[in-house]
């Protein structure tokens, strides 16, 4: 599903990322662990096309077979669009739209129709347990149900990956902890890919595999059991 090799990123003189690689297959849960500034979310950011490497002719990126460095802007748009979706630690949601309205939005930008972006965007709030908060706006949302709307709307699409950057770090413990149950009951759902950047280890450790970054590196794929 995700094929990268000597992924590298600098920023000015500071090299974030020193030369990655990594594979991850079909429908697995994966969870990238380490230190702040160990280069997680910046590795993310690039596997998830809203970045690219330092290296663009020395490394490469595969996802779902497509070569996306491969890909002019507005190819590469289309194609993270329809096979990507994106979680963050700040949902992110518009506040003067509802809930409905929010989750549509990667659909309408795909040129779904109306009816059919409202169709499955409430089978995506119902299994989600929201078929009451449609019409309601963020700030009307609780915490945990916030998050659930950005889920739903990473998912609106069908996309093949899921890439989530530190999806519960904002939320409460018994919040976290749905959140981190829902993200296997959607695999086993609807079989996508989740790539799950994390501190925590309840989360991490509930992967099929948890990676750990030191120092812009890879160096544990740990198979977790």
């Amino acid at each position: 599903m995700i094929k990268a090799k000597n992924i590298q990123k600098f920023y000015g003189e500071l090299q974030v990322l020193k030369g990655v690689d990594l594979h991850i297959e079909k429908k697995e849960i994966v969870s990238v662990v380490g230190t702040s500034g160990a280069g997680k979310t910046t590795l993310l950011q690039i596997l998830g096309t809203l970045d690219g490497p330092s290296n663009p002719d020395q490394s490469e990126l595969l996802i779902d077979g497509v070569a996306v460095n491969t890909l002019s802007d507005r190819e590469l748009a289309r194609f993270r669009n329809a096979n990507i979706g994106f979680i963050f630690q700040f949902h992110q949601l518009l506040p003067e739209f509802t809930a409905l309205e929010n989750v549509c939005i990667p659909a309408f930008i795909k040129n779904v129709s109306k009816a059919k972006a409202e169709a499955k965007a409430k089978e995506l709030l119902d299994f989600l347990g929201l078929a009451e908060r449609y019409d309601h706006k963020p700030n009307e949302l609780s915490g945990g149900e916030q998050q659930r709307v950005a889920v739903a709307r990473a998912l609106v699409n069908d996309p093949a990956i899921i890439f989530a950057d530190e999806p519960s770090g904002n939320l409460d413990s018994e919040s976290a902890d749905n959140l981190h149950r829902l993200f296997f009951d959607l695999r086993d759902q609807f079989g996508q890919t989740f790539v799950i950047v994390t501190h925590n280890e309840q989360l991490a450790d509930m992967a099929d595999r948890k990676l750990t970054m030191v120092d812009g590196v890879i160096v544990n794929k740990e198979v977790v059991a």
